[in-house]
């Protein structure tokens, strides 16, 4: 549950435009620390954009992402301070992993680079860090292409773990596996929220994924931020004829495809 200490961070009127092309338009969000928010819409609403600018791999036509002081009582700055505070999970496991390297260096790479760890303590954060995702620390060994999409995505959220960021921000994170990973993935990171306090910021357009793991929930169409609230708010009772399009797409139990009849 969110933390009372208040946001992690807050993401004020951002814009971005490639060109003539406005993909974010004044979009203002907050994370509080803890919390878990989606920001969902369907592809192009600018939700990627977003998350991009917030992680500071985009940089922003117009305004400012603000972060709450950490314990040492700085704000990130520099790319590699905010790397420290945020991660981001990608949707494809497979890219996002350099095929040539191994799982256990590759999680000992950002270890390297932001931690003092070296040599048996690095190799036991390793083994610690798979565990932490239901890996077995044995598959420190393996490529990634021995492993299945599920173990890749494990693999990942390890390596983002591995700094111990404040937010982690999951772009469609789960969308490219099939239905049984994805619910073992959702419970795997419910349940590192749940010991960790670590915030979530989840891109998706998967409104059914959105209903188990997160708190709030902001809608955008078209760049803009069209709706937000409490998740069960939101999707129970949605204000916008957008949202409630959305919602109205979700499968109902009972819900069978429609079927095409042969013209008579």
């Amino acid at each position: 549950m969110p933390d009372p200490t208040g946001a992690v961070l807050e993401a004020v009127d951002l814009c971005k435009s490639f060109g003539d092309f406005t993909a974010v338009d004044g979009v203002t969000l907050k994370l509080d620390a803890g919390a878990s928010l989606a920001v969902v819409g369907e592809s192009g609403s600018g939700k990627t954009t977003t998350a991009r600018m917030i992680a500071g791999l985009e940089r922003p036509t117009s305004g400012t992402v603000r972060w709450a002081a950490d314990e040492t009582g700085d704000a990130p700055r520099s790319r590699r301070h905010l790397a420290r505070n945020v991660q981001m999970v990608f949707q494809d496991p497979y890219s996002s992993l350099d095929r040539r390297q191994r799982v256990g260096d590759c999680i000992a790479e950002a270890l390297r680079l932001h931690t003092d760890l070296r040599a048996s303590a690095l190799d036991l954060r390793v083994a610690e860090l798979l565990d932490q995702v239901g890996l077995d620390p044995r598959q420190a060994r393996s490529l990634p292409r021995s492993l299945s999409g599920g173990q890749r995505q494990r693999v990942a959220v390890a390596r983002a773990l591995a700094v111990q960021p404040r937010v982690l921000i999951l772009d469609e994170a789960v969308a490219a596996l099939d239905v049984s990973v994805q619910a073992q993935i959702v419970a795997l990171l419910h349940e590192i929220r749940q010991r960790t306090a670590i915030a979530y910021l989840f891109i998706t357009h998967d409104l059914g994924i959105v209903r188990h793991i997160c708190d709030d929930v902001a809608v955008m169409h078209q760049g803009r931020v069209v709706e937000r609230g409490p998740t069960n708010t939101v999707l129970t009772a949605p204000r916008m004829p957008y949202t409630r399009q959305l919602v109205d797409s979700i499968p109902r139990r009972g819900w069978r495809p429609r079927r095409r009849t042969a013209p008579e």
